[in-house]
């Protein structure tokens, strides 16, 4: 680039600084007062708030209906077959003495097992005062005898009932051994096959 270029250059970009300092010092305070221009940001900053608050509750609906469980399958010979769910559990609906629960199926729970909440909700003011062995320690509650407990067409007239302790917070009640004790529980990678015995 020779002298002669640079000159030009400089002096193009010296004439174009002009102009825009000249427009924007005249047009800016014509065009755009202070008070337009909080309102123009706090309009924007609204907008987006909305805009993210929009797009968050629709991913969480997405989510929350991606997440439900599949609903449990009665096949002709009597055999409910329950599929893993997405978070990895198995889920079924029924009811504990006639008020509705969503069960998480948990083979390793001794006793079918709600919160003191449900228990009274569903007429289970009575029991035993137990205290249970838990991952987090011992906890404190009562046992109920002889409730009945259903899962769809299945109804067991005698269970034992633990009171006080649910383990997992997504469901209404653990549905354990004093339950599924009175079927064959056959475990495949995602389904678990209640058979009556």
């Amino acid at each position: 680039m020779g002298m002669d270029d640079r000159d030009w250059w400089r002096d193009a970009q010296k004439e174009r600084e002009k102009r825009g300092n000249n427009s924007a010092a005249s047009g800016s305070a014509i065009r755009n007062p202070p008070s337009t221009i909080l309102k123009t940001l706090r309009w924007g900053t609204f907008g987006i708030v909305v805009f993210w608050t929009c797009l968050m509750s629709l991913l969480y609906v997405a989510m929350k209906h991606y997440m439900n469980p599949k609903p449990v399958v009665v096949t002709a010979s009597g055999e409910w077959i329950i599929p893993r769910a997405r978070d990895g559990h198995f889920y079924a609906l029924g009811s504990v003495n006639g008020k509705p629960a969503n069960f998480l199926v948990d083979t390793g729970a001794s006793l079918v097992t709600v919160s003191e909440k449900f228990a009274l909700e569903a007429g289970l003011s009575q029991g035993l005062p137990a205290v249970f062995s838990t991952a987090n320690g011992d906890m404190p509650g009562r046992i109920v005898s002889d409730v009945p407990v259903s899962m769809g067409p299945i109804n067991v007239s005698a269970v034992r009932i633990a009171v006080g302790f649910v383990g997992h917070e997504t469901g209404d009640a653990l549905l354990g051994q004093s339950f599924l004790s009175k079927f064959e529980v056959i475990l495949q990678k995602d389904q678990m096959t209640l058979r009556q015995r």
